[in-house]
């Protein structure tokens, strides 16, 4: 756009863009800083800069490819590609203002100067093209959200004032655009900017309308400074809207944890001076800022299975409101007083119920396009509310004291650690300490009647495959992931830590387990303690016997299987290959995709989280809208790879009376059957 030549004939046109723009940037400056900058930095400190390399790859690939916004594009939502044309078109008007506004008004021959009168047209007449464009996707867009109304933008935060604020500022911006083009052609203008498409066809429909050159250079110039104005206007409201994220998302990427997601972190209980979060300045500035960066585009409440089942958990709502507090409270908080609103952070800005009802399955967290994490927050606050407060559910408290006394979450199992392994000819590590392969029972596994199938399944394939392996029997512990879960990050370490010397004390130097929740605490937290071992899960090392030809599937086992990806496993651990490729190699099973909710888009049973003994508080239960989607396939097995996911969707078929009809199978149950070592048990 070219500038006017000045203002009322007598002010150098630069010198009224250069003093609107340093105004403009002490004023956006100060908002940032008071608003976010120094809010952000009441957190307590988290060192998030390891690996620079790696945390701008992520940068790029989130912020600039946008990968994140575009995972879920179908035909059914383009959303995505909306916001891919918007940001990008973003990204190309900012590049222009720095050349053609700021550039040219300070020197009239800059913008040919550094593209050349060849390389000028061509991107005034892009930016004229990608004007139109984004006016349809803006268009598009109202219809989307205020018409058709899907789901995930059906929530109060996503249908606030703020949103149709933006959405007109943009559009005001692209019509201004248009307009100061069409003036410039309108007045006679020369040079590479009168060769535009739109605005050149706009500019000559107004000059043969009678619009003469007088009042074409008159609306020109207020054209040009109507965008201009708003240009900058933009900028000191970004820190009012949820437009933030535009700001917050780069930093938010390039921080983002490079640890497995299913890892929480660990609370030095020596030191530290608050155990979880209850106040915002006990969260991390990280988690602060998640808040600013969040999109309220509902993706992560949309995707939400405690949300969708019926609770009051939303993600978005959690991030949201503790912004909003952290802004209340803030100040004082700096001064070095309490908060003043008198609403508590927990119990008043979010909601105790909806805490508990984060079944910690990180579905949110997959969906988020800008690397909100979600879940580390809400178990901060449930970390708070068990170790200073000594709040939690009844059943929490029982699964939680059952663990101190017995060892293992199973109040009422009257099993020992041994008993499935009977006749099975299964040696412990006191007989057989050199043994290459620890095979972690687990404690639902050993002690949970219907789920020592696993056990008993997993025991026989790998005496079929020749590994030689043995168990921990009475000398194995809970992994502490229900307490971590739960919130008591106390009784978590110390039942880690028996743990750990125990396995120390063997020298295990490889582990097996058949449970996710395990196989996670054992691979990913364990090394917070000093435990570090090797660590896989069932479906890989099956995988791998079966690839190198020592486990053999050779009998039929005809049938249509649905699988049902573990959150813990899949999501959590990026395993989904290996138990699919266990089940295509069992002649005559089918597999079955629960689509579209599979692999990285998988539903939760409802057992995360420590919800295999916290029972839910509202609506439907989540293992019974997941069944649904298994008898939506028609398939007559659902396979799964955990003991949780086993337990939860057998009481969801017998709960919807297709007990009779449809199964729930650990695929190594399958695959026992397969390699003749069926459990007869």
């Amino acid at each position: 756009m070219v500038p006017p030549d000045s203002i009322f004939g007598v002010v150098p046109i630069w010198v009224g863009v250069y003093v609107a723009l340093a105004a403009t940037l002490g004023v956006s400056g100060a908002l940032f800083y008071t608003r976010v900058v120094r809010l952000v930095l009441l957190g307590r400190w988290e060192a998030r800069f390891d690996r620079p390399l790696r945390r701008f790859v992520n940068f790029l690939l989130v912020f600039v490819g946008q990968r994140k916004v575009v995972q879920r594009v179908s035909l059914r939502d383009l959303a995505g590609i909306g916001h891919v044309l918007i940001f990008f078109g973003f990204l190309s008007f900012l590049l222009s203002y720095v050349i053609f506004i700021f550039g040219d008004s300070a020197w009239g021959a800059f913008s040919q100067t550094l593209l050349t009168e060849a390389g000028a047209r061509a991107y005034a007449m892009y930016l004229d093209i990608v004007s139109l464009v984004i006016l349809s996707a803006l268009v598009w867009a109202v219809v989307r959200r205020w018409l058709v109304k899907p789901h995930r933008l059906s929530f109060d935060l996503t249908r606030s004032k703020d949103a149709i604020v933006i959405v007109s500022l943009i559009g005001a911006l692209m019509l201004s655009t248009l307009m100061t083009e069409a003036f410039y052609v309108a007045k006679g203008g020369e040079g590479p900017e009168s060769s535009v498409i739109v605005g050149g066809a706009l500019g000559r429909l107004f000059s043969d309308a009678g619009l003469g050159i007088d009042g074409a250079n008159l609306l020109h110039g207020l054209f040009w400074w109507a965008h201009l104005l708003l240009i900058l206007g933009f900028a000191v409201y970004i820190p009012f809207s949820k437009h933030m994220h535009m700001v917050a998302t780069p930093f938010n990427a390039f921080f983002r944890s490079l640890k497995p997601t299913g890892a929480m972190e660990a609370i030095d209980l020596e030191t530290a001076e608050h155990f979880g979060a209850g106040s915002v300045e006990q969260f991390s500035w990280k988690q602060l800022l998640d808040g600013y960066a969040c999109a309220v585009c509902g993706r992560c409440t949309d995707s939400c299975p405690a949300n969708i089942s019926g609770k009051i958990l939303s993600p978005m709502h959690v991030v949201e409101d503790i912004k909003d507090h952290l802004l209340e409270v803030g100040d004082d908080i700096r001064a070095g007083g309490e908060a003043s609103d008198g609403k508590p952070l927990i119990g008043g800005v979010v909601a105790e119920e909806a805490i508990w009802d984060c079944v910690s399955c990180g579905a949110c967290m997959e969906e988020c396009p800008v690397e909100v994490e979600h879940v580390p927050t809400i178990m901060d606050m449930r970390r708070h509310l068990v170790l200073e407060e000594s709040k939690m559910p009844e059943s929490a408290m029982d699964a939680l004291l059952s663990m101190e006394q017995r060892g293992h979450p199973w109040r009422g199992s009257e099993f020992s650690r041994t008993q499935w392994a009977e006749g099975l000819g299964v040696k412990t590590l006191s007989e057989h300490p050199e043994a290459e392969v620890l095979f972690w029972v687990g404690c639902t596994s050993a002690l949970e009647a219907k789920s020592q199938r696993i056990a008993r399944s997993m025991a026989r394939v790998l005496k079929r495959a020749g590994v030689d392996f043995a168990i921990l029997g009475e000398e194995e512990r809970c992994t502490g992931d229900p307490a971590r879960r739960m919130g008591n990050e106390y009784l978590f370490q110390i039942m880690a830590q028996q743990n750990i010397e125990t396995l120390n004390r063997y020298q295990v130097k490889k582990v097996v387990a058949t449970c996710p929740h395990c196989f996670n605490t054992l691979r990913n937290e364990y090394p917070q303690l000093g435990g570090s071992f090797e660590v896989v899960h069932y479906s890989q090392m099956v995988d791998e016997l079966i690839r190198e030809g020592r486990l053999r599937p050779v009998n039929q086992v005809v049938g249509d299987v649905a699988y049902h990806d573990s959150c813990f496993l899949g999501r959590h651990n990026g395993i989904y290959d290996e138990p699919r490729r266990i089940a295509k190699a069992i002649p005559g099973l089918k597999l079955v995709e629960m689509e579209p909710r599979c692999r990285e888009r998988g539903f939760c049973c409802g057992a995360g989280g420590g919800h295999m003994w916290i029972e839910e508080s509202r609506g439907t239960r989540i293992n019974h809208v997941r069944t649904d989607h298994f008898l939506e396939t028609g398939a007559e097995t659902v396979g799964v790879s955990c003991p949780f996911c086993l337990q939860m969707l057998e009481e969801g078929v017998e709960a919807k009376g297709e007990a009779s009809e449809k199964k729930v199978k650990d695929l190594l149950e399958i695959l026992a059957e397969s390699v003749g070592e069926g459990d007869n048990g």
